[in-house]
């Protein structure tokens, strides 16, 4: 048995829950913070831009121990995964364990000499402070709004223009009427560009820097989960740590890779209509594939045909009266602005010294399994991590990190075990895979059964594979599956 610990948990969306429950079942006291009035992070309903909904099928987009509701579509709505969120706190009564309206604002190291940390937190207008065993931060990759600006942009809106972060277009009415631009190439650009065509604007424009291999949800017909979310898929990227056998093995097969990922590139073009739309990118889709890798918006290309959307490659230069002006001297009528630049990584409530730790001078973060840092003691993300099957991996990370904590893992590194992990992962990315620095180092994808693996090893998991190798090797990942594989791991509990 291990001691009870008092466990901070930082922030309450999927991550967040999934860490709060991972450490309440094992007995340790856990006390949750949300700075916001709801559960739900990027799907809580203020936040959520109209018309969104996942990006990952819905058997790809839940916890191990409760499937979205069969009524859901494939690909849920916005409002549906909030309400699936909230059910599964009900269920697991995580509810009692957080403090909502609660913002950390800063952590450094217990006063008292005991191993934790002290957070300084405000509720209401107050500050206090608290120390706890442990602190799971949970903020994930979409809680601070990248914040840009550009010239002439105080002079536009004086004349009545709006300039917004995607995050506060929730009312499809912002559009209607109105000349729109959208920066930025991401599924919310092409999101919002075709909720707003789809809503009255008089002209909707999307300025984005450069081509990226966009998936749709259908790939000739078939959907895409069976296709891409496959452990004989993933096997054909240059994932880290293959053993000489490996590396021979894709030297003798690397010919056959090609022509699947030619073919596959071919399929795209010809079935968006890529080149038409001068939108075919110039890296292999196998050396771009990533978490960066954009699904096609419903109806995005129908709303292209209509006339209703023009793309710019580029980006805006400047704000001129009721205009907007590209980096290419293009100039259109703007009455709103909208930028879909993304989110800032980081935890700005980190003390310095603890922050310049936990990331390179290159924006890399040094994680072990994507989790924790050697040199922050008592501290361990989780969603951090970028991923196609995000609740999942939340939850595997979650139970691992909770393991972690309590010394626990059938394998529990030692600091010079992890590091050199860490200095052998960032190497990887450096050199033999650059698509893998995006979101700072810490996308899994496209390798999330080897990731799911190493978890479950470290866990100590006497199940880790389905019995049907045509299953384990040919279908996505089963979350149900995971399920039985978590609970598989020794036992035992915090008193």
């Amino acid at each position: 048995m291990v001691s009870r610990k008092t466990v901070a948990v930082i922030g309450g969306g999927v991550a967040g829950l999934a860490a709060a429950k991972a450490f309440d079942e094992k007995g340790h006291r856990v006390i949750g913070f949300e700075r916001s009035h709801d559960f739900g992070g990027v799907w809580e309903l203020s936040r959520s831009y109209p018309g969104v909904q996942t990006q990952s099928p819905k058997e790809l987009y839940r916890f191990t121990d409760m499937a979205m509701p069969d009524a859901y579509p494939q690909w849920p709505k916005g409002p549906q995964v909030h309400a699936y969120i909230h059910s599964y706190a009900a269920k697991h009564k995580l509810g009692r364990l957080y403090q909502l309206h609660t913002d950390v604002v800063g952590m450094e190291r217990r006063a008292d000499g005991k191993p934790g940390w002290t957070l300084t937190l405000e509720s209401a207008g107050r500050t206090r402070k608290q120390d706890f065993d442990f602190v799971a931060i949970c903020t994930g990759q979409f809680s601070y709004k990248n914040i840009i600006s550009h010239p002439g942009q105080e002079a536009f809106i004086a004349q009545g223009g709006q300039v917004m972060h995607s995050s506060e277009y929730t009312d499809s009415e912002t559009a209607r009427g109105k000349h729109v631009v959208v920066l930025g190439g991401s599924k919310s650009s092409t999101d919002i560009a075709v909720n707003a065509a789809d809503h009255g604007a008089k002209q909707v424009t999307m300025v984005y820097r450069k081509n990226v291999w966009r998936v749709p949800y259908f790939i000739g017909g078939i959907n895409f989960k069976h296709l891409l979310y496959m452990r004989a898929q993933e096997m054909q990227f240059n994932s880290w740590g293959r053993s000489p056998l490996q590396k021979l093995f894709a030297a003798v097969t690397k010919p056959l890779v090609w022509a699947n990922f030619r073919g596959l590139e071919t399929m795209l073009k010809l079935q968006l209509g890529l080149k038409k739309w001068n939108m075919v990118p110039d890296t292999p889709i196998e050396k771009e594939a990533s978490c960066s890798l954009p699904l096609v918006t419903p109806g995005f290309f129908e709303t292209l045909k209509s006339g209703k959307l023009n793309l710019v490659q580029g980006s805006i230069d400047h704000y001129e009266g009721d205009s907007v002006v590209f980096t290419n001297g293009e100039r259109v009528k703007c009455d709103v602005s909208v930028l879909a630049v993304g989110w800032k990584l980081g935890v700005p409530f980190l003390p310095e010294a603890y922050r310049e730790k936990l990331m390179e001078s290159d924006g890399q973060y040094r994680v072990y399994r994507l989790s924790v840092n050697p040199d922050l003691p008592e501290v361990g993300f989780v969603g951090f991590n970028s991923s196609f099957c995000t609740i999942l991996s939340a939850e595997m990370i979650a139970n691992w990190l909770v393991r972690y904590a309590d010394g626990k893992l059938a394998q529990q590194p030692s600091a010079g075990e992890m590091n050199s992990n860490i200095d052998m992962m960032l190497n990887w990315r450096r050199k033999e895979r650059p698509a893998a620095q995006v979101y700072g180092g810490l996308c899994s994808a496209p390798f999330h059964f080897k990731h799911f693996d190493e978890l479950l090893a470290d866990m100590g998991a006497t199940k880790t594979k389905r019995s049907n190798p045509l299953a384990e090797q040919f279908s996505f990942p089963d979350a149900d599956a995971y399920g039985e594989f978590l609970a598989s791991a020794p036992k035992y509990q915090a008193g």
